[in-house]
């Protein structure tokens, strides 16, 4: 529906507004599994992510609903980051949408976890 004749508006079906070709920021909080990390030489390592969320600023076509998929770059050539968006919340204090996620798969694999701690745009937050 034209809001008047020749605007690119249109209503999405959560009723708001958005321009057709606008990419939308986001504050993107993804959920990562625990992983461990096996060593011949050292004891293994468990990494309990339980606890940490990683967060990065990220531009979508739209808001993702809950149960959709997301794939979300890092800095690491050819890797991409799967994951499932759980919910999607306005915050007024930062004015944006914050689209939390959970990695896609059961674990992460080590060279995958490596390369999010390492990518500068992602940033690890204790959640208490």
């Amino acid at each position: 529906m034209d809001c008047r004749p020749g605007c690119s508006c249109r209503a999405d079906r959560a009723g708001r507004d958005k321009i057709e070709g606008v990419p939308i920021d986001v504050e993107i909080n993804l959920r990562i599994p625990r992983l461990t990390i096996r060593s011949a030489s050292a004891p293994d390592k468990v990494i309990d992510n339980s606890l940490v969320r990683f967060t990065r600023l990220a531009q979508v076509p739209a808001i993702p609903k809950a149960g959709e998929p997301l794939q979300l770059a890092a800095r690491v050539e050819g890797d991409a980051i799967d994951c499932v968006v759980t919910r999607s919340d306005w915050s007024e204090e930062k004015e944006l949408f914050i689209v939390s996620c959970s990695y896609s798969k059961k674990s992460i694999a080590p060279a995958d976890y490596e390369a999010l701690v390492n990518d500068a745009d992602w940033t690890m937050k204790p959640l208490i």
